[in-house]
C-alpha cells in the first residue's frame, strides 16, 4: 500500500507549480516546432521519398517520445533541432526527420516484430515501440547498450529488448522479423539481415562508405525469397562497425 511522502511540499489547492508548468509548455512548443520541421522537410523531399506526408501514427509517436531524455545533458537545448547530435562513443542520434522517415518507410503495424541494428541512445527504439508489438535491438558498443536498456526501462518501454552484439549477424533467435531497420551505414547489406526478414517484410538501411554518398534504401522481401530494392534519399550516417566494444 502506498503511503503519503512525508517530504512532499504542501501546495495550495488550485495553485500549480508554475516553474514545472513553464518547462512543460516550453518542451511542448519545441516538440511542436520539431514536428513542423519534419513536415517541411517531407514536403521539400517529396519527389525523392515518394510522398507528401508521413503516416499520422509515425508523427504521433514522434510527438509522444521525450527526445530530450535521449540526448546527453549538454545537448538537451538542441534536442528538438532538426539535425543529428552526438551521444558519445563516436555515435549520434539521428535527426528527427530521418528517424520519422525511416520509421515510415518500415511501415510497422501494432502486431509487428521489429529488429533494429544500432540501438544508440534508444530513441529510435522508443519510437518503434510506440508503433509495434516488440522491438529487438542490437548495439555493438556495450556502454550504449547498458545505458539505453536502463533509460528505456525507466520510461516504461517494456517491449524493447536490447542485446550487445554485432549487428551484421542480426538476432537470429527471434527471426523472422516483419521489419528490420539499420541506423548506421553499411558498405554492403549484411546477408544475415536478408535471411532474417520475413516474406512481406521490409528492410530500411543506409548503404555506402563513410564520407561518401550513402543511399537510404528500402528492400521488400517477396514470398519466393527474392527482393525488390528502392533508393529513397541521399544520407550521411556513422559507419556500421563489426568489432565488439
Amino acid at each position: 500500500m502506498m503511503t503519503p511522502r512525508a517530504h512532499a511540499p504542501a501546495r495550495r489547492a488550485g495553485k500549480p507549480d508554475t516553474a514545472a508548468q513553464a518547462e512543460a509548455d516550453a518542451l511542448r512548443a519545441e516538440r511542436e516546432a520539431m514536428l513542423r520541421d519534419i513536415a517541411a522537410e517531407v514536403a521539400w523531399t517529396r519527389e525523392e521519398i515518394g510522398k507528401a506526408a508521413l503516416d499520422e501514427r509515425v508523427m504521433a509517436a514522434l510527438a509522444k517520445v521525450p527526445r530530450e531524455l535521449f540526448v546527453p545533458a549538454l545537448e538537451r537545448r538542441f534536442a528538438f533541432a532538426n539535425g543529428p547530435l552526438p551521444i558519445g562513443h563516436g555515435q549520434t542520434i539521428s535527426q528527427p526527420f530521418i528517424v520519422a522517415l525511416m520509421t515510415d518507410l518500415l511501415e510497422p503495424r501494432p502486431d509487428s516484430i521489429i529488429l533494429e541494428i544500432g540501438t544508440g541512445s534508444g530513441y529510435q527504439s522508443a519510437v518503434l515501440a510506440e508503433l509495434a508489438d516488440k522491438v529487438y535491438s542490437v548495439e555493438i558498443i556495450a556502454a550504449l547498450a547498458v545505458e539505453a536498456r536502463e533509460r528505456l526501462a525507466r520510461l516504461g518501454y517494456d517491449n524493447v529488448f536490447i542485446r550487445h552484439g554485432d549487428g551484421h549477424q542480426g538476432w537470429a533467435e527471434h527471426a523472422p522479423y516483419d521489419g528490420i531497420i539499420v541506423t548506421a551505414a553499411a558498405p554492403h547489406i549484411p546477408p544475415a539481415l536478408l535471411e532474417q526478414l520475413k516474406p512481406g517484410g521490409r528492410l530500411v538501411i543506409p548503404v555506402g562508405q563513410p564520407g561518401e554518398i550513402q543511399q537510404l534504401k528500402v528492400l521488400s522481401k517477396h514470398a519466393d525469397g527474392t527482393f525488390s530494392e528502392r533508393n529513397v534519399l541521399r544520407v550521411a550516417f556513422v559507419p556500421m562497425t563489426s568489432a565488439l566494444r
